[in-house]
């Protein structure tokens, strides 16, 4: 057991912005201490872009929280209010926010990683591969703060939204004029280059909504560019594995060996 003293400090539904009365309320977790200057990481939940919030990230933020990372789990309008690119300009604004109240929130601005699960995995990628791209900007909070990220983890992410297990809530996200050119500008294989942050993928291989191929794309992508990634198959697990805390532990010390490589 922790003492209280080294507790993760959790501030649930700090309300950050709202945007046409939709309230976006963030979870934060503040490691044990009065961190200064620590290692930062924006959560982005899953949910197929239909529906989750800040809480389903929870488990990570108290374990990254216990390993001296500042976390903040992100709320983003989800495809019933607002269709794509609405849900990208919230998780930048989640950035730019964690980058302007870096001295409040105790963490090194230049340190920030992001990680995502599922469709929150896919705008993790798609944050970490646009950063300060215009159209993908929005008009948030603290417009004009850099959106870059020092290395990005996603987590059974769909990688290609052009893939058909997932095509109902895609279609939804979208909406009914998007085109081939709008598919292929939201999918996170169209950005990999040489200069994308360091990423590590994760996947369960009887993952029935998202097949681990469209991490094996994505890495496959990272790797022929240059880029840092690595990967990192779960033989047997289904989607939403790391739901069993035993797996979301285990995932955070491997994320926390990736990000002390990459943002040390």
């Amino acid at each position: 057991m922790h003492p209280e003293s080294a507790r993760v400090t959790i501030q649930e539904g700090v309300l950050i912005d709202t945007i046409d009365g939709r309230e976006l309320r963030y979870d934060i977790f503040t490691p044990p201490g009065a961190p200064r200057n620590a290692p930062g990481v924006l959560l982005v939940h899953g949910g197929a872009w239909m529906q989750g919030d800040p809480s389903q990230l929870r488990g990570y933020g108290i374990f990254l929280g216990r390993l001296g990372y500042v976390c903040v789990s992100a709320a983003y309008r989800l495809s019933g209010e607002a269709k794509w690119p609405a849900q990208i300009h919230d998780v930048k604004a989640a950035l730019r926010w964690m980058r302007a109240n870096a001295d409040s929130l105790g963490l090194d601005p230049d340190r920030i990683a992001v990680h995502g699960n599922s469709a929150g995995a896919h705008l993790a990628l798609m944050l970490a591969g646009t950063a300060n791209v215009a159209e993908f900007e929005g008009n948030g909070v603290h417009p004009g703060v850099d959106t870059s990220v020092r290395a990005c983890v996603a987590i059974y992410a769909p990688t290609e939204l052009a893939m058909r297990s997932l095509s109902d809530a895609i279609g939804q996200l979208m909406g009914p004029g998007a085109a081939a050119e709008d598919y292929r500008a939201a999918s996170p294989v169209t950005y990999a280059r040489a200069d994308f942050p360091p990423t590590m993928l994760i996947h369960g291989m009887k993952d029935e909504l998202v097949p681990w191929q469209a991490s094996q794309k994505m890495l496959e992508a990272l790797e022929r560019a240059g880029a840092a990634v690595d990967l990192h198959l779960f033989s047997g697990q289904p989607h939403a594995f790391d739901a069993d805390s035993a797996y979301s532990r285990t995932i955070s010390n491997l994320i926390d060996l990736f990000l002390r490589r990459y943002m040390a």
